[in-house]
């Protein structure tokens, strides 16, 4: 098989990464006072300047060629027609439909994709407007207050980031708590506090099998039930959202009470769907419809934006310029908004488990990089922790900086601090200083030339690290979708460039299929002697532990 090495463009780009490793972005400004007008983006939803990287027109040219000859833009339509361009488990990729971006009579199965998906956003509002008035009733009589979400992965980490995100447009006459975590120590202090008679229980996993949720879902039915005194009271109690209807009936949830998903809809792209039911609760379903325009805008740029203009393309090309041509190993994402402490981890999620491969779609070895290791914090916080490390590591890191024109919550004096740092730090990551400038300074403030020889070299910052900067007027239900469509067009762009199936997770399984097998030896009190003797010694001293 053809590797995207061979392409006449990839070639161009390994000779063109050559002398751009010997440029430095000060130099790049100085020539060109002009780049952050050749080199942003403006939308309705944000501005994106990329002018901080590694960049000339020449490299956004040999880019776009790679673009092109990677056929971005046919299998793009691929995507949107709902072509199975998940190859390894024979699917369709469709999650923008879930926001109303794909043609009406698109179907799968010969069902109507569009009428599923309008039929579930009118069972979603029903059921959260119902919950949010007060009127779905526990087994006792009393309206619900806390919503229990009990997922893992996609299932989990969409919708708690959102409703983290979104806080401020809450009204908070629901109170929305997520369980993920199979630790024991997380569902216990989370139903603590609750009252059994008014907790709605969400079950949300497309198989219903999984077995963190399942034993999740297990454990709060037992509470219910010890305070209830009644298997009943399930029925009022718990809904879910899975494809396996059957399971989920098996559990004791009533069918009417069961949304649906779609095999065409991957969990870390799910929060669109019946998943973000715990959304739709928190927020009010007009605000959860927000969130699906914010991000149906951006699959419209997505779409019809010629290549050079086209955000989530060229997020997706200044990656594989940073990655796989200039050899970054990881990058980090930095917002600058309390609300989006939990986006790093989203969007690690997203990334990773997406594009974390080293197969191609035709079943060969990968033999160039692929995506970084995605990671990050909120900015302020960061800058307290590792920017040392992003300024002066010998590996370089580029970053994404996201911020807001104004605050959800001002506060006099506060959102202005908080944006001199965003500014400053991509130009300190970018400019740098030299050691004649640092010793300069130490001159101008007195200091003695011994202690300028000492201090002089370990005040050096070298620049030239690359940052993007995405600029929201504020974060919002709709600017929020648009935020995470970008990044989700991103992973797919990647995806096609390098070669990769983003879709689907194999290498999740392993771990999990070996953890079934261990957890009936620690159940059933055995070991196993074909483990090697790492795991082996542990499961023994762990059993010999419990039983002292």
């Amino acid at each position: 098989m053809n590797s995207r090495t061979d392409l006449t463009s990839w070639k161009n780009l390994v000779e063109h990464a050559k002398i751009m490793k010997n440029q430095h972005m000060n130099d790049l400004f100085t020539k060109d006072s002009n780049r952050f007008n050749e080199f942003s983006i403006k939308l309705n939803p944000f501005v994106l300047d990329y002018s901080k990287n590694i960049i000339t027109e020449e490299t956004m040219y040999l880019l776009m060629q790679l673009a092109k000859d990677c056929d971005v833009e046919q299998w793009r339509e691929k995507m949107f027609d709902g072509v199975s361009i998940n190859k390894t488990e024979e699917r369709a990729v469709l999650h923008t439909a879930l926001r109303g971006s794909v043609k009406k009579n698109t179907n799968i199965f010969d069902e109507n994709i569009t009428s599923n998906v309008e039929q579930s956003l009118s069972k979603m509002k029903k059921f959260s407007d119902k919950v949010r008035k007060g009127e779905w009733l526990g087994y006792s009589g009393k309206r619900i207050t806390d919503v229990v979400n009990i997922g893992v992965g996609g299932s989990n980490l969409g919708p708690q980031m959102v409703t983290e995100a979104l806080k401020g447009y809450s009204d908070n006459s629901v109170n929305t708590h997520y369980v993920s975590n199979v630790d024991g120590t997380q569902i216990a202090n989370i139903l603590k506090p609750l009252n059994p008679e008014q907790v709605l229980f969400i079950v949300s996993s497309k198989t219903f099998t999984t077995t963190e949720t399942i034993t999740n879902a297990q454990t709060a039915m037992k509470w219910l039930v010890s305070s209830s005194f009644d298997s009943n009271a399930v029925e009022k109690h718990f809904i879910a959202v899975s494809s396996n209807k059957v399971n989920a009936i098996e559990f004791g949830i009533l069918e009417e009470n069961i949304f649906d998903m779609w095999d065409w809809v991957g969990g870390r792209f799910s929060l669109w769907s019946a998943i973000g039911l715990p959304i739709a609760i928190d927020l009010g379903f007009e605000k959860f419809t927000e969130l699906l325009a914010g991000a149906h805008e951006i699959d419209n740029h997505f779409y019809t934006a010629p290549l050079k203009e086209n955000a989530p393309i060229i997020l997706a090309l200044l990656s594989v310029w940073n990655c796989t041509f200039l050899g970054a190993q990881s990058q980090a994402i930095l917002p600058y908004d309390q609300n989006l402490h939990m986006f790093s981890a989203y969007m690690q999620q997203a990334e990773m488990e997406s594009n974390g491969k080293s197969v191609s779609w035709d079943g060969e070895q990968i033999d160039y990089p692929t995506v970084p290791t995605i990671w990050g914090e909120l900015g302020i916080n960061g800058q307290h922790a590792f920017y040392q490390y992003l300024h002066q590591s010998n590996n370089v890191v580029p970053a994404d900086f996201i911020g807001s024109i104004e605050s959800v919550t001002p506060v006099a004096g506060h959102h202005e601090t908080l944006m001199a740092n965003f500014f400053a730090q991509t130009q300190a990551l970018m400019k740098g200083v030299n050691e004649e400038q640092v010793r300069e300074d130490l001159k101008a403030k007195g200091r003695t030339q011994e202690y300028i020889n000492k201090v002089a070299p370990h005040k050096v910052h070298r620049g030239n690290r690359p940052t993007n900067s995405i600029l929201m007027k504020q974060l919002s239900p709709k600017t929020l979708g648009s935020l995470i469509a970008l990044y989700e067009h991103k992973i797919f762009v990647q995806g096609i460039i390098l070669k990769i199936c983003s879709f689907d997770q194999w290498g999740v399984e392993l771990g999990k299929g070996l953890a079934n097998k261990i957890q009936l030896e620690l159940q059933n009190n055995t070991v196993n002697k074909n483990h090697d003797s790492s795991t082996q010694g542990l499961i023994e001293y762990y059993r010999d532990e419990r039983q002292h």
